[in-house]
């Protein structure tokens, strides 16, 4: 759109079906580096895309004419996809349904790019289901636990 400006900066984070421990160590970054490249091909900015075993973390600039449900949509389907072609798991892999969305100003994208950055040693001291939950409180997001993730211990 012609005259439209904007900055918007999205921290999406979602997680393996069932929360399981699927995305491994070997091909991990393969994915990240798939997911980035989803970002691209629909003219949004990948700032970084990281994760660890159960979840990813996908930090991005999002033009206001993208919705953000279709960007969602068309990343998990496509990486899901990616996966399941190269054959790396016995079994399908998805992505649990849902996602959260955490919005950043300019002056934070260092910051979140490093916590991003950071995930294998954050997660040595925080799971995934504290973390998230983190993330509804800081940003104080009303939720139902009953329609968070499923939580397979």
């Amino acid at each position: 759109m012609a005259g439209t400006y904007s900055q918007i900066y999205i921290q999406v984070v979602f997680a393996v079906k069932g929360r399981q421990n699927l995305l491994q160590k070997e091909w991990r970054q393969e994915v990240f580096k798939y997911m980035s490249g989803i970002i691209t091909n629909k003219g949004q900015k990948p700032i970084i895309v990281n994760g660890v075993e159960d979840h990813v973390h996908v930090f991005i600039g999002l033009k206001p004419a993208m919705a953000l449900s279709d960007f969602v949509r068309d990343v998990k389907n496509n990486s899901s996809n990616f996966i399941n072609d190269n054959n790396w798991l016995k079994e399908k892999f998805s992505w649990q349904e849902g996602y959260g969305a955490f919005s950043y100003s300019h002056s934070q994208i260092e910051n979140v790019y490093h916590y991003i950055f950071n995930q294998e040693q954050h997660h040595a001291k925080q799971t995934f289901q504290d973390e998230y939950m983190d993330f509804l409180k800081k940003f104080e997001i009303e939720h139902d636990t009953k329609y968070l993730f499923e939580w397979i211990e």
